[in-house]
């Protein structure tokens, strides 16, 4: 073992000496195989980050798995008391000990901006909606236990409301007339980010603090308080583990059913992305793999012939190496562990630069236009596979020429 370790580390030593002595014929190749080990790396760092901003997308609009959503109509298109439909719903999360659960309602309430009055739509929600839909906030803070308990409503707002208020500091707590001038005063406690293709104001509000307001003036603007009347359809859901979410879905609706009696029709069902299959981004982590597999095969080629090329110009070296008594095995070995002591090298660099490249502020923006929140650290996997493929490529491009340095004579030398 230890003559076998001793046998490993002085190869490695010859071959760093020889790149040193040849580097001017191996530079090239070598800056080839670290920009290919580079765009390895980065390729497969990427995709990680593109899967994690592709999972907060689709978790902002439909939930986080399991989400699931309850949905209940007549067969006779008549309406639902809305009082006995919110009664079910906080008997069933508490019964099952749901933690995150939300009533979604969709309302629009006129907003008097100094341009001028604005409808602007409203999304009416529970305090939990926040972590099952990983909003976002720039500002404040989202809703606490406390602003429900507040007789001002709270808002939180997009940054187009924010910048038609003028930015202000929301640690003086901005107010707004919901409804006009002499609607009612809400208070400003949160602002979150918009996507590029937003271009108009929008704002959370409590749900229950969205009711208040319609009891207090039902001809006002806005959704209806009756959650199937006139006025829209609320929508709820619970986030729940996943493992247990198809029992929970048979158990919610066996109990809505039973408390809403005959004639009514009762949905529970998922809408988050994992409910497609345990790996939906499967087709984009394929393309990724064959984007870097096609940039390390270029890298690898142009090393080989780089390689062969080389080894054309050491004949008389290697058989003058031969005829002191070198080995076909010693030779095969030493050539072979050049290039894979150079491009492990170049692979090390390459991905030193992967992870500057990816962890840049500039391409976090890029990659989550201001919609990711939870970037992955780099991708420790993406660095291994980098220095793996470096050494894979190393051997694969030292193969055929420590082959044609084996079956070099000494007489071949003396030609030379």
């Amino acid at each position: 073992m230890k003559r076998a370790l001793t046998s490993l580390v002085g190869a490695v030593l010859e071959a760093w000496q020889e790149l040193r002595v040849h580097r001017t014929r191996v530079l090239l190749s070598l800056i080839g195989v670290a920009v290919a080990v580079c765009s390895l790396t980065t390729v497969v760092a990427l995709g990680a980050i593109v899967q994690q901003a592709n999972e907060e997308l689709s978790e902002r609009s439909s939930g986080r798995p399991a989400t699931l959503y309850v949905y209940a109509y007549t067969n006779d298109g008549s309406q639902i008391d809305a009082e006995t439909m919110d009664a079910t719903w906080a008997e069933t999360v508490s019964r099952y000990k749901v933690d995150y659960a939300s009533r979604v309602m969709q309302s629009s309430q006129l907003v008097p901006f100094v341009t001028g009055g604005v409808q602007v739509g409203a999304q009416a929600v529970d305090q939990p909606y926040g972590e099952m839909h990983r909003v976002r906030i720039t500002e404040g803070s989202w809703f606490t236990a406390a602003d429900t308990e507040r007789l001002a409503p709270a808002l939180v707002v997009n940054e187009i409301f924010w910048d038609r208020l003028g930015r202000p500091d929301l640690g003086t707590h901005p107010t707004v007339m919901l409804g006009g001038d002499k609607g009612t005063k809400a208070v400003v406690v949160g602002v979150y980010p918009v996507a590029t293709w937003e271009t108009e104001p929008s704002m959370y509000m409590l749900a229950d603090q969205l009711q208040a307001i319609q009891a207090a003036d039902p001809a006002g603007g806005g959704a209806s308080s009756d959650p199937f009347g006139g006025g829209g359809q609320t929508q709820y859901e619970m986030w729940v583990p996943p493992e247990i979410s198809d029992q929970l879905t048979s158990l919610v609706k066996r109990d809505f059913t039973a408390a809403l009696g005959e004639g009514v029709q009762v949905d529970v069902n998922r809408q988050d992305y994992a409910q497609y299959g345990d790996d939906p981004f499967l087709v984009t982590k394929l393309i990724v793999g064959g984007i870097a597999v096609l940039v390390l095969l270029l890298g690898a080629l142009g090393l080989v012939n780089i390689a062969l090329v080389t080894v054309k110009q050491r004949v008389r070296e290697i058989g003058i190496r031969r005829s002191f008594g070198a080995t076909a095995g010693r030779v095969f070995f030493a050539v072979m562990m050049e290039s894979v002591v150079a491009t492990v090298a170049a692979g090390a660099a390459g991905v030193v630069a992967a992870v500057l490249i990816v962890q840049s502020p500039m391409m976090h923006d890029f990659v989550g236009q201001g919609m990711v929140t939870d970037f992955p650290p780099f991708p420790v996997d993406a660095a291994v596979l980098g220095l793996i493929a470096a050494t894979a490529v190393g051997a694969l491009a030292g193969l055929l020429p420590a082959l044609v340095a084996v079956r070099v004579k000494v007489i071949d030398a003396i030609r030379y």
